[in-house]
């Protein structure tokens, strides 16, 4: 028979007794994780006496002297004293009357204290107070935009090394431009000042321009031709506008329409010459205006030369420029003249 071997049974080793220290420290942190803030909160709201009650009337002292017991600012009191009266205000936590040193009460979840507590003393300005509300509108906490205005460095290196950070902070500057005149100059300086930028613009406001040439001719149903004159667009081309219109609009945010406002507007423009060739009465009519509208500039050009100081500066070869000019105009004289006596005849 076969012995099996036990092994002698041996003892769990003897614990040290838990230390009174870790305990409290247990006990503290647990409080706190379950509360949060909520938790110093209510140590300032029952040992800081509120505003009117003097130290006769009450074991509290005041937000300096707890301070200088916790060997804080009394600053930082005061924004804990702020957050419980705000809360007390909205019936989460009794006011500070009711409560005396020592006492404990049922405390609101920890994710509520900072809908109450800001810990920055920018929040109490004008500014913070700007910058808090804003936060509230766009669903953040309030704390988190306060950071962010208080480390613009940190905003800085987000931008430059975070493409949808630039994104963001883009839209909201155009956000903004729009009810900030001081704004809008001082990036239009910045723009003007920045060549690249500069280039990039013109390049959008000239996309821009096209694409705009395109939108009336769809939405109009007119075209203006290269004379200036405005005539109704035949069906085919308004459609062909309304099909480039359709592309460009069904484009990303984030592609460049720069390219297809160029074809859109070329392929526009030749289909309205094609339009002016083939209207023979239309055709007349254009270069009709054409030429009045040549005939008016080279008259206000003419008009602007003064004579009163020429004999300080005349040369020779200006001389011979208005003899040549002189012939010039008699012979387009001339030949207008002729072209009324032919269409006379033809009557």
């Amino acid at each position: 028979m076969t012995l099996a071997f036990v092994p002698p049974e041996t003892s769990p080793a003897p614990q040290a007794p838990l230390s009174d220290l870790v305990a409290r420290d247990a006990r503290e942190f647990g409080v706190y994780a379950r509360t949060g803030g909520w938790a110093f909160g209510l140590m300032v709201a029952r040992s800081v006496r509120p505003g009117g009650q003097s130290a006769g009337e009450t074991p509290k002292v005041s937000a300096k002297e707890f301070a200088e017991l916790a060997g804080c600012s009394a600053e930082r009191v005061m924004r804990y004293y702020k957050a419980w009266d705000r809360a007390a205000d909205d019936g989460l936590v009794p006011h500070f009357e009711a409560l005396s040193p020592g006492q404990e009460v049922e405390l609101p979840d920890a994710d509520v204290w900072l809908s109450y507590y800001v810990s920055r003393n920018s929040a109490t300005s004008e500014r913070g107070t700007a910058i808090a509300e804003a936060a509230e509108a766009e669903g953040i906490r309030p704390t988190k935009a306060l950071e962010v205005a208080e480390n613009p460095t940190a905003l800085r290196a987000a931008i430059l090394a975070d493409p949808s950070t630039a994104r963001a902070a883009r839209q909201a500057l155009l956000d903004r431009v729009l009810e900030d005149p001081d704004l809008q100059a001082e990036l239009a300086r910045d723009v003007v000042r920045t060549d690249d930028l500069k280039k990039a613009v013109a390049s959008e406001s000239r996309a821009a321009d096209r694409i705009d040439y395109v939108r009336q001719i769809a939405e109009s149903g007119q075209i203006k031709t290269p004379a200036g004159q405005t005539v109704d667009a035949p069906v085919d081309l308004r459609q062909e506008a309304e099909r480039h219109l359709s592309l460009i609009d069904e484009l990303e945010e984030d592609e460049d329409t720069g390219e297809w406002a160029t074809e859109a507007y070329g392929t526009m423009k030749s289909l309205v010459a094609e339009v002016v060739e083939a209207d023979p009465e239309l055709r007349v009519q254009e270069r009709r205006t054409k030429f009045y509208s040549s005939l008016q500039k080279a008259t206000r050009v003419f008009e602007e030369l003064t004579f009163d100081d020429v004999q300080e500066f005349v040369e020779d070869d200006m001389v011979q420029q208005l003899e040549e000019l002189q012939q010039a105009i008699s012979t387009c004289i001339a030949a207008l003249r002729g072209a009324q006596g032919g269409t006379a005849r033809q009557q």
